[in-house]
């Protein structure tokens, strides 16, 4: 890496904000995928004026140049492909501003999503996005990826949640997106644009986020199925009636099986498949509300239905979701996991047809995930020190998302798509969109600084 670069990076972002160490840099070359590629250096920038900083620096020198959260991304994409630069904005961790009476909070892109929700609770509201790593991953993590979580089935995305944000293009300008209203509809809608894409058209150093009121009270209750069929027809009945739950479970046979062996957690002999799910609303509304669901969720194929009715049976609830992780941690600890989505009504089809294709390559496949948007989370339990297995994985997996694709479903729920699902987008994504997309990030980043190699295929 050039000396006057360096020299230049150390005024911009102060020397103490600065590595270039091979010991000090080894830590940000890897995120959540085990991915990993030594960067150059690591510039931590504290301000948006840094980030524009470096930003054109990068420009002026030819460096590459990745950003990055807390790392806690699953597909690559704050690998540093390229080496080059790794920019952390962990340090930018402000909230900025919090507006009660506008529904609105300010944040950089380094604060915690959990910081966000104390901070919010505090005024009686709460930002919904809710990833499982919502205590450590960072706002502009969840931005750049979209990241969502549970209460996305009734509360959206983060592209829902999201008012307007300050950022930096791969070009170097700065960029101001949206508004700080809940209507605005002046020229292309570049906020959703920039979330989700990765870090690959601009740098995110401020969002407005939108609030939502706290509800006064929620509900856990668990339901268990003979089979997945009765599961999956009680999660569309559920979809379909007035009540949209905020959070809607999914676990199949393989998972139960798995938590059977690794927990204590109570579960039917005949247990086919599971469904957690949670109501909120008004204390006045919400009895009516878990009726509805109960009703919704009632078939001939259900074993099991309960409702807790404090914080010790909500524990006990959630115990056998909160026992798979560990299960899985145990078994495969190296297991590959997808996010795939397919239409709500075609969750029987998608796991038929993951049973088959375990079956056809002798791959254990455990499901569950987040059914009432029909976000299925995919692992394929693998020991990667076996080459022949790891090969079976790959065209196992390689024949899931045919089979997703077949169901009109994407590759890519929540986790996107950096290094891990690159070279699979061009079968979801048809030529014209595709050259559009490239078009657009050459307009943002000409000189193709930023993340190279991700979330797109090469132009052939």
């Amino acid at each position: 890496m050039n000396d006057d670069f360096l020299e230049a990076l150390r005024a911009a972002a102060g020397a103490d904000n600065v590595l270039t160490g091979e010991s000090e840099c080894w830590s940000y070359g890897y995120d959540n995928s085990r991915r990993h590629c030594l960067p150059q250096a690591v510039a931590f920038a504290t301000s948006h004026p840094q980030v524009l900083q470096i930003v054109r620096l990068c420009n002026r020198y030819q460096i590459p140049l990745t950003t990055r959260g807390r790392g806690t991304g699953t597909t690559g994409a704050t690998v540093p492909l390229q080496g080059g630069l790794v920019l952390s904005l962990e340090r930018m961790n402000r909230i900025l501003r919090i507006d009660p009476d506008n529904r609105l909070m300010i944040v950089e892109p380094g604060v915690t999503n959990q910081a966000v929700q104390d901070a919010a609770a505090e005024h009686g509201f709460f930002w919904p996005p809710d990833p499982t790593s919502a205590a450590f991953c960072s706002i502009g993590g969840n931005l750049a990826y979209n990241s969502a979580g549970p209460r996305a089935v009734k509360y959206g995305t983060p592209r829902e949640n999201t008012l307007g944000l300050r950022a930096v293009t791969g070009h170097g300008e700065e960029l101001r997106t949206g508004t700080h209203t809940t209507k605005g509809v002046v020229g292309y809608d570049l906020t959703r644009l920039l979330i989700g894409s990765e870090g690959t058209l601009a740098i995110i150093t401020e969002a407005a986020l939108k609030l939502t009121p706290l509800p006064e009270t929620r509900r856990t209750l668990r339901s268990i199925y003979r089979d997945i069929q009765s599961a999956s027809r009680a999660v569309a009945a559920i979809m379909a009636q007035a009540v949209t739950p905020c959070a809607l479970e999914f676990i199949d046979k393989a998972a139960l099986d798995m938590i059977r062996d690794y927990s204590a957690a109570e579960l039917p002999a005949q247990a086919g498949a599971l469904l957690m799910i949670e109501v909120d609303g008004s204390t006045a509304s919400i009895d009516a509300a878990v009726e509805s669901i109960r009703y919704a969720a009632t078939n001939d194929g259900l074993l099991d239905f309960m409702a807790a009715q404090g914080k010790a049976e909500v524990a006990a609830l959630w115990a056998t979701r909160k026992a798979l992780s560990p299960a899985l941690r145990k078994i495969a600890p190296k297991k590959i996991n997808e996010d795939v989505v397919v239409p709500v009504s075609r969750i029987p089809e998608l796991i038929s047809g993951l049973e088959r294709l375990a079956s056809q390559h002798n791959i254990k496949i455990v499901n569950f995930g987040h059914a009432g948007n029909g976000n299925i989370h995919v692992n394929l339990l693998v020991n990667p020190d076996d080459p022949a297995e790891m090969q079976a994985a790959h065209q196992c997996l390689d024949d899931v998302f045919d089979l997703v694709l077949q169901l009109e479903g994407s590759l890519s729920g929540e986790h996107g798509v950096g290094i891990e699902k690159r070279d699979f987008v061009a079968r979801e994504i048809d030529p014209t969109a595709l050259q559009l997309m490239q078009a657009i990030r050459l307009q943002f980043d000409p000189n193709a600084i930023l993340n190279s190699g991700k979330t797109l295929p090469a132009i052939s």
